[in-house]
């Protein structure tokens, strides 16, 4: 059988999902329908928005699903009547319960961010660059009831280089995930496709992201600091505490230096230079309440006042 004869179901929500969906109606696959999770609330009206890949598919004319759960019979019920041949996931959100993964012929893989059995989870590609990792990937898998545990088809890597972010990471790794799966779909198509088991021994977990993972405990090593700081670029944003307001951090660089933790240093044109429990963190980039990021060059310009050393970054810890 080829690809293109394949029913599909496409399953996913941000962003990083909607490139899977674009390359896969690129390659001309029968799409029979999408499912997302339900409208969320966003922007200062917290007006009901969909999602990246329901506006996709919207723009395709798909029919799109967005059941709360996939554990309501009902919900299962539409999906069988749907007759998928494979059902594609990419950042879904939603749990598939083994009623469902049971309902294609050729079953469900998924889509993950990380080189598996290493960051299964929610946090992946932030949780690779938090944790210094030199490498990561995209891992196509067929999926099981358990957490990402299914067993893997195919996995396209790329190194973590000094500058990655958790954004540019997050792109590239967006380019890289398509091709694999096309690839993945029509090895399942031919029948010539067979899974690795995953070492559970060296699995990893990625927590999910939350705004209280990104503040910063200066009494930590600067260099995991900085990895915290680039993976959390541009969201959920590291961030201190200046003058009793929030500051939050884009970019930073591991220097010499001695103090209490989150003690200012040194304030020049460079940055601002602050104290951690191993040497110190050259601040370059920063963003103040009500602000945009701004280079340090620039804050200092307008605030040289302020930014005074012996002053302490680490209140409200």
């Amino acid at each position: 059988m080829n690809s293109s004869d394949l029913r599909i179901v496409f399953a996913g929500t941000p962003e990083f999902a909607a490139a899977h969906l674009q390359a896969l109606l690129h390659a001309g696959l029968n799409i029979v329908a999408v499912y997302s999770q339900p409208d969320r609330p966003a922007g200062r009206g917290h007006k009901l928005t969909p999602s990246a890949v329901k506006q996709l598919a919207l723009q395709h004319d798909l029919p799109v699903y967005q059941p709360q759960t996939l554990r309501a019979t009902e919900a299962q019920a539409e999906l069988a009547a749907l007759q998928p041949d494979l059902l594609v996931v990419v950042a879904y959100g939603l749990i598939l319960p083994q009623a469902v993964l049971d309902i294609p012929r050729l079953g469900c893989i998924n889509s993950h961010a990380s080189l598996l059995p290493r960051w299964r989870g929610a946090a992946p590609i932030q949780r690779a660059i938090e944790a210094g990792d030199s490498e990561t990937g995209v891992t196509v898998m067929r999926m099981e009831a358990g957490l990402d545990t299914g067993p893997m088809l195919l996995k396209s890597h790329t190194p973590i280089s000094a500058g990655d972010t958790g954004g540019s990471l997050h792109d590239r790794l967006a380019e890289l995930g398509p091709p694999a799966v096309l690839e993945a779909i029509d090895g399942l198509a031919a029948g010539t496709l067979q899974g690795e088991v995953q070492d559970d021994s060296l699995a990893t977990y990625a927590h999910k992201l939350g705004k209280t993972d990104a503040r910063i405990d200066w009494s930590r090593p600067a260099v995991q600091l900085a990895y915290m700081i680039r993976a959390f670029n541009p969201w959920p944003l590291a961030h201190a505490r200046w003058q009793d307001q929030p500051l939050k951090v884009w970019t930073a660089e591991v220097e010499a230096g001695q103090g209490q933790p989150g003690e200012i240093l040194d304030c020049s044109k460079q940055g601002l230079l602050v104290a951690c429990g191993e040497q110190a963190l050259r601040l370059t980039r920063l963003q103040l309440p009500g602000g945009k990021p701004l280079a340090f060059t620039d804050l200092y310009n307008a605030r040289r006042d302020q930014f005074i050393p012996g002053q302490s970054l680490a209140n409200g810890q």
